[in-house]
């Protein structure tokens, strides 16, 4: 069964102080639905990590469906940490596919703003082993942190030498309207910023942020003739899990979940890695960015951080990635980062990505993560 994404819609990332968090939802929601037109969804897939916790809001399934006028339709909300967006998408599918629905709206939205400081850090070190990690104070970022530092241990690669995924992705995020950061930074103050935790700087950490996104899913034959946008179909879906804690695996540096998620999205595809014209990686620390690329067989073991140049990875390189800015330049919504994802590959999909268009793209992989590959989930999108 061809499955369709009908309608997107994004809002900008940054910081939303005026508006509640199911505004921002209803911004993303009421864009994908009108874009696909008389289309409407009869399942609503709500993908969040941090409402119940900085907002004091859970139950965002009926409440988006409320105040999105969708009552009476099946609604839930899908937490896989920062692997959500992809968890909601994949689920979504599944009942498309399984013949539950017909069509299905997914958003992922994030309101970080509504608090600050180290209730922000606190919410966040929830996505971690609470009983082995967290209660020792480790964060997100300090555990990125430790990756890099055990990469540069094992492999010796130039000092700088995971600068050029930051680079790229703020070059990429200057021609995104909805990126958080829109302008390129240089190589000099890359190698000039300041420490968050060591060896990680402030230009290797995507920042944190409010956001929402939303795609509107429907089976190839209910689309209506006049269907306004070019239609973009997801060919495949691969979930895969790894330990929650990093010390509990053999190899901290394989990101096997990661792996297993892509081969499972080719399979289903039918292609293999060499047919992708473009790669969405989850950049939330540019420690991701090179694991990713050898999880995915793109690079070998240790030798990721040699894809961070412009001929490899810029709009015109072997594999474009970060194409829209990627989490560092557009911004990481925890919640929303997967659909963010999904969004931007469908806008180059159809050719409607601005300056950032990678010519005749016809096939993109989208991957998001929980932790450091934890949770890992990939798809693999394609126009005719």
């Amino acid at each position: 069964m061809d499955i369709i994404i009908a309608g997107i819609g994004q809002t900008p990332v940054g910081e939303h102080w005026e508006l509640s968090l199911r505004e921002i939802a209803f911004h993303a929601m009421q864009e994908a639905m009108r874009e696909a037109g008389e289309l409407k969804p009869q399942a609503l897939y709500v993908s969040n990590v941090l409402a119940a916790q900085l907002s004091g809001q859970a139950h965002l399934g009926t409440l988006l469906a409320d105040f999105a006028g969708l009552r009476g339709v099946e609604a839930c909300t899908i937490e896989a940490g920062g692997a959500s967006g992809g968890a909601a998408l994949r689920a979504a599918l599944q009942a498309i596919q399984a013949g539950h629905v017909d069509t299905a709206l997914v958003v992922g939205v994030e309101k970080l703003t509504d608090k600050i400081g180290p209730a922000v850090e606190n919410a966040l070190a929830t996505t971690l082993d609470a009983d082995y990690e967290a209660v020792h104070g480790l964060t997100p970022t300090a555990q990125a942190a430790l990756l890099m530092q055990r990469y540069f241990h094992e492999f010796s690669p130039p000092e700088y030498a995971l600068g050029g995924f930051p680079l790229i992705a703020h070059a990429h995020g200057a021609g995104n309207p909805n990126a958080m950061f829109r302008k390129a930074i240089k190589e000099s103050l890359y190698q000039r910023a300041g420490m968050v935790s060591a060896p990680l700087n402030m230009f290797d950490a995507a920042p944190d942020a409010d956001g929402a996104a939303a795609v509107l899913l429907a089976r190839a034959d209910l689309l209506p003739p006049d269907l306004p946008k070019p239609p973009v179909r997801v060919v495949g879906s691969g979930a895969a899990t790894d330990t929650l804690a990093v010390h509990d695996r053999p190899d901290p540096l394989a990101f096997r979940a990661a792996r297993l998620s892509i081969e499972r999205a080719l399979h289903q595809a039918g292609i293999t890695r060499q047919q992708v014209d473009f790669f969405e990686p989850f950049d939330a620390f540019s420690i991701y960015a090179a694991l990713s690329l050898e999880a995915a067989g793109f690079a070998d073991r240790g030798q990721g951080w040699q894809w961070a140049q412009e001929e490899k990875i810029g709009l015109r390189g072997e594999l474009p990635m970060m194409t829209m800015g990627g989490l560092k330049a557009r911004g990481n919504p925890w919640g929303a980062t997967g659909v963010y994802q999904v969004v931007e590959a469908v806008l180059q999909l159809r050719g409607e990505a601005g300056e950032n268009q990678i010519p005749n793209a016809r096939v993109g992989m989208v991957q998001c993560l929980g932790g450091p590959a934890s949770t890992a989930i990939t798809h693999i999108l394609a126009r005719d």
